[in-house]
C-alpha cells in the first residue's frame, strides 16, 4: 500500500506533469471507484485544470479550478501512471483522467477511491486523520504529550491513521529498527528515553524515504528514475533471513495483529 513517502513522491512528480493542463476527458470503468454518478463525474471534471496538488496523509488532493477537489486514496494495491497510450501498462484501468495525449491512469482502485468533492467535504475526512508525522509544529515535545494517551502494541499504533497518519506497514518496521524497539513492544511501557528515538526515527525514515522516492517500484511514467529508490534501502521490510545491516544476526518475519512484521531480535529490544 502506498504511504506517506509513496503519496508524496507522486505529488511531486505529477505535479511537474499536469498542473495547469487542461483535462480533455475522462474515462471511468469502475463505477464504485468514485463517489457520484458516471456522467455526472464526467461532466464535473472534464474541462478543468488541475491548478494545484497537495498531500495530506495517504491522500492526494488535486484542487480544480472550480474550487472542486479531486480526493485521493489508493488503499492496498493501488498505484498511478502517466503516460501515453502506448506506453500505459497492461493492466485493468478503472479511471483515467486525459491531458492531451498523455493519461492519468489509476491501477488497482478496487479499495481506493477518487471521489470528487468539495474544500469543506474533504476537510471533513482528512479531519479524522491524527497528525502528520512532517509537520513542521509537530515537534518532539507535542509528539511525547501526544503518545502518553496511547495504549496497545506499538507497530499496531504506528499504523493508526488516528494517532499518526500516513505511516503503513513498511514504514512502522523501519522506524521500529531506525529506534532499536521491537515492534511488538507495548506503547505504553516504552521509556522517555525510547519514545525520544521512536520520534526521531519517524522523522528520519520517512524523510529519508521521500528523498529516494519511496518503497515502492512501478515507475510513474517512462524514465521515471526517482520512484521505489528507496527500496534497496529498506533495513528490515521483506528482509526476511538477510542479515541486520547493524548486528549480522537474521531478519525475523512475524505476525503482529494479523500484519506481516519484520524486525531484528537481537539489535531491536
Amino acid at each position: 500500500m502506498p504511504e506517506l513517502p509513496e503519496m508524496e513522491t507522486y505529488k511531486r512528480l505529477l505535479t511537474e506533469k499536469i498542473i495547469g493542463k487542461p483535462i480533455t476527458n475522462v474515462e471511468v470503468n469502475r463505477a464504485n471507484s468514485i463517489n457520484i454518478p458516471v456522467v455526472k463525474f464526467i461532466e464535473e471534471v472534464k474541462g478543468k485544470q488541475v491548478i494545484r496538488i497537495e498531500r495530506s496523509a495517504k491522500h492526494l488532493l488535486f484542487h480544480l479550478n472550480d474550487n472542486k477537489v479531486l480526493l485521493l486514496h489508493l488503499m492496498l494495491g493501488g498505484w498511478m501512471f502517466y503516460g501515453t497510450e502506448a506506453e500505459k501498462p497492461k493492466r485493468t484501468i478503472q479511471v483515467r483522467l486525459s491531458f492531451g495525449d498523455h493519461h492519468l491512469y489509476f491501477i488497482g482502485l478496487r479499495l481506493g477511491y477518487l471521489h470528487l468533492l468539495n474544500f469543506e467535504e474533504a476537510n471533513q475526512v482528512l479531519q479524522k486523520l491524527g497528525p502528520e508525522p512532517l509537520a513542521s509544529d509537530f515537534t518532539e515535545a507535542k509528539f511525547l504529550q501526544h503518545i502518553e494517551k496511547k495504549r496497545g502494541i506499538l507497530k499496531t499504533s504506528l499504523v493508526d491513521q488516528h494517532f499518526i497518519s500516513g505511516i503503513g506497514n513498511c514504514y512502522s518496521d523501519e522506524i521500529c529498527f531506525s529506534a532499536e524497539i521491537k515492534p511488538m513492544r507495548q506503547i505504553q511501557d516504552l521509556s522517555i528515553d525510547e519514545r525520544s528515538k521512536l520520534f526521531k526515527g519517524i522523522r528520519e525514515v520517512l524523510q529519508e524515504a521521500i528523498a529516494y522516492g519511496g518503497y515502492m517500484e512501478n515507475p510513474l511514467y517512462v524514465g521515471d528514475q526517482i520512484t521505489g529508490q528507496f527500496d534497496p534501502r529498506c533495513k528490515v521490510y521483506d528482509r526476511e533471513e538477510e542479515p541486520c545491516v547493524r548486528c549480522g544476526n537474521p531478519i525475523l518475519r512475524e505476525e503482529v495483529s494479523s500484519r506481516k512484521t519484520f524486525f531484528c531480535n537481537v539489535c531491536q529490544h
